[in-house]
């Protein structure tokens, strides 16, 4: 039991070459302003161009009973709601991120103050976060991409633009009966979301040409972003109707709870850029700034664009896939709706970018440790990148995407990445008590107070979400623990040092 919960000590989480087959590292070449431009990149994307309809308005299942209650104009304070309880989570990153600038998030931290157990459960949980959170947005990327090509009146097949999970359980009979309508082969419809695998593959691409790379090309991406959703917020603020406010909180905070956790995935990009904590020049001081100058940042751009959003349609209308370009369609600014699409084509874009970053360097580090086979550690001569789990993680994000279903990945992945923030904020005390000497570069204010608000705050979170979110994620957990104890346990690296 003891070897269970046996910690990595911090000095031996960047030991110079410790990497697979005597590999280089990877390369430090990122600074304060890329990692801001991450969690940007992270953040602002499917929530705010995709979920955020489905906040204000509730969510319907196939029979059109109520899964969810919606927050209405009060989406503003489910945005809120989400900004703070998300700033103590990451007071918690920051602190450990300094301390532990190795790639692997929550992974590492865990290792380091809980044990092999626990950081084994964090790893496999955050590959919910990235790798299952970024099915949802290539979904949510293709929807919006389909719009723009109506701009052009070009429309696929229904057929190759919607998963097969998405025609089962939606309450829409147009898409519900795409079951009976589309081509079948062997009586097995053939429902597939062509445009999501294929962007999927696209970033993949750009993601194996390096990090340097890799981020450039998301800077570029968020001034576009932004630069869109400014456009939104000009255009909208010259339609607010102050009837749409009207009622302000039409299911009181059970809606504004439920609607802070439908939204919830968006918040977790913060958590991307500690995976970058080996690819940061002076990661001591620029992780800090990354993980809460980016988190207060787009906590702001949420609230504005929530008050603009409810206020220019009835948010009833806004349970639809692509809520920006549909509340500026009906609002009568059809050509200015097609311009919002492209930006959200362009900022979903990164999103993927920024997940699929992420991932494969959750594996890299547990292979690193011997919790996975060694082919996953193996960094690329050329590019330094974990160029094998980087294909990994692209095949299987477009594989899912080609059948799989928003909704239902969007509650996975919130289930699974606040359970790793209430780990990572026990952690903090933790370390706190069994190493209190140790230099901390960056120190949480009020410890105790900030970490148990934090772990409370998203346990709080969780509660808002379904009944079957919590059935899927026990199953994930005994798969991911079945693989530790048929491999991990005896292949850990730790476990030979000692």
């Amino acid at each position: 039991m003891s070897q269970l919960f046996q910690r990595k000590p911090i000095a031996a989480l960047v030991p110079a070459g410790d990497v697979a087959e005597g590999a280089p590292g990877l390369k430090r070449s990122l600074g304060a302003g890329d990692l801001i431009m991450l969690a940007i990149g992270a953040v602002i994307g499917a929530g705010i161009f995709g979920a955020i309809g489905t906040a204000a308005a509730g969510q319907l299942g196939p029979n059109g009973e109520v899964i969810r209650q919606g927050a209405g104009p009060a989406l503003v304070f489910s945005f809120l709601l989400l900004g703070a309880a998300c700033a103590l989570a990451g007071l918690c990153y920051a602190e450990l991120a300094a301390m532990i600038p190795q790639a692997g998030s929550a992974y590492a931290y865990s290792y380091a103050t809980l044990g092999e157990l626990v950081a084994w459960i964090i790893g496999w949980d955050l590959i919910l976060e990235y790798a299952v959170g970024n099915v949802a947005v290539a979904i949510s990327w293709g929807d919006y991409f389909n719009t723009l090509l109506r701009g052009f009146n070009v429309s696929l097949p229904d057929w190759l633009t919607t998963g097969y999970r998405t025609a089962l359980l939606s309450s829409d009979p147009k898409i519900h009966g795409l079951l009976a309508s589309a081509p079948h082969v062997a009586g097995v419809p053939i429902l597939v979301h062509l445009p999501a695998a294929a962007i999927v593959m696209v970033i993949t691409w750009l993601l194996s040409r390096g990090a340097r790379e890799s981020a450039t090309a998301n800077n570029i991406m968020v001034v576009i972003k932004l630069m869109a959703l400014s456009l939104f917020v000009v255009v909208g603020a010259t339609h607010l109707k102050s009837a749409n406010y009207t009622p302000f909180a039409p299911n009181g905070f059970r809606g504004v709870h439920q609607g802070a956790a439908i939204v919830f995935f968006a918040y977790i990009g913060f958590d991307a850029i500690s995976t970058a904590a080996e690819e940061t020049k002076n990661p001591q001081r620029n992780l800090p700034i990354g993980i809460l100058g980016g988190l207060a940042i787009c906590t702001a751009i949420y609230v504005i664009v929530g008050g603009v959003l409810t206020g220019m349609v009835p948010y009833k209308e806004l349970a639809v896939a692509d809520p920006l370009a549909r509340a500026l369609e009906l609002a009568g600014f059809k050509t200015v709706g097609w311009i919002v699409a492209l930006g959200a084509a362009v900022s979903m874009s990164a999103v993927l970018l920024v997940f699929q970053y992420g991932q494969p360097r959750i594996f890299f580090a547990m292979a690193r440790d011997g919790l996975l086979p060694k082919w996953a550690a193996k960094l690329h001569p050329r590019t330094r990148i974990p160029w094998a789990t980087t294909l990994f993680t692209g095949v299987f994000v477009a594989a899912w995407a080609l059948i799989g279903d928003a909704g239902e990945t969007y509650d996975l992945t919130n289930i699974g990445t606040l359970f790793a923030f209430i780990l990572v904020s026990i952690g903090v005390l933790v370390l706190r008590y069994t190493e209190p000497d140790r230099p901390r570069p960056f120190k949480v204010p009020f410890v105790w107070l900030v970490c148990v608000l934090s772990a409370a705050g998203c346990l709080f979170i969780m509660y808002g979400l379904p009944q079957a979110a919590w059935e899927r994620f026990g199953i994930w957990l005994v798969i991911g623990l079945l693989l530790y104890f048929t491999y991990g346990f005896t292949h850990s690296k730790l476990r030979v040092r000692t």
